[in-house]
């Protein structure tokens, strides 16, 4: 296994976390949460899907980052899937929402097309990991965001939280380019696919912000400290990334073009140098070493 890709198998205190972690944010608190609604079913997913292609991998060296990929997104999963325990427990409770989101994985992308669409096995695995792929690059980018995010220091969030996802994060940075480049051993050759690849962040980019979107409204309505008084909106979403507390629309948005050129590897994404080195002094990290 790649010496630079490894699980580290952390662990957090949740119970000093309060259910806003952002002090007077609720929005910004809310729109961050929605990671802990995707990423217990979609990182399961990851590790199933690259299972699945693991006998395709004729690389010794890209298999053992695949590898460590697979480590390090399964203790991703478990780890957010923590935090839900966490919301459940302050009265938060997300499985209307995780129900939906487990649909999505397990049965709409899951082993075989959905409603016995006849799509060959080796298109329907391509095509699963080019959603990965295109996954993963978002990932990156909001790793690089977070570990960069000064606004949430100012807004004094609770440091547990700034801790897992910035151990997170930086794991998306390290990682970045497995999902791609095992896309582009296993998924065929030529323009098609290239056409594969844009076609999976075709579906992935309108998907996630929908999912986004509809998660934070969910969680804001369920949110029994606000009672109702308080909605999602696009103005106060927009307010709390003027405060640094979320990352920019456009700076999401300009990840897509990037990733449709021919050129294109996710090396070219964040600071390896900013990830490691947070990796170093995360004090979860730390512990687990």
């Amino acid at each position: 296994m790649s010496a630079r890709i490894t699980p580290r198998r952390v662990s957090f205190d949740w119970s000093r976390t309060p259910l806003h972690w952002i002090p007077g944010e609720p929005t910004a608190t809310h729109v961050i949460n929605v990671l802990h609604l995707l990423l217990p079913a979609g990182e399961r997913w990851f590790v199933r899907v690259f299972k699945e292609g693991l006998p395709l991998v004729r690389d010794p060296e890209l298999l053992a980052e695949v590898k460590g990929f697979m480590g390090q997104e399964a203790t991703h999963s478990v780890q957010h899937a923590h935090v839900l325990d966490h919301l459940k427990a302050q009265r938060l409770d997300t499985a209307e929402f995780t129900r939906y989101v487990d649909f999505l994985f397990e049965r709409l992308l899951g082993e075989r097309p959905p409603l016995g669409a006849p799509i060959p096995e080796r298109e329907w695995l391509r095509f699963r990991l080019a959603v990965v792929a295109a996954i993963e690059q978002f990932t990156a980018v909001l790793g690089d965001w977070v570990l960069a995010a000064d606004g949430l220091d100012r807004a004094r969030a609770d440091e547990v939280m700034l801790d897992l996802l910035r151990w997170h994060g930086a794991e998306e940075v390290e990682h970045r380019a497995v999902a791609f480049d095992m896309y582009q051993h296993c998924g065929g050759t030529g323009t098609p696919r290239y056409a594969r690849r844009i076609a999976g962040m075709a579906v992935t980019a309108p998907a996630m912000l929908y999912l986004w979107v509809w998660g934070t409204a969910h969680l804001m309505r369920h949110d029994p400290q606000l009672a109702g008084r308080l909605r999602y909106s696009l103005t106060k979403h927009e307010k709390a990334v003027r405060k640094g507390l979320l990352p920019a629309w456009r700076e999401l948005g300009a990840a897509i073009p990037r990733y449709f050129r021919r050129s294109y590897h996710p090396s070219q994404e964040g600071s390896l140098s900013r990830a490691v080195e947070y990796l170093r002094r995360s004090p979860a990290a730390r512990a687990a070493s």
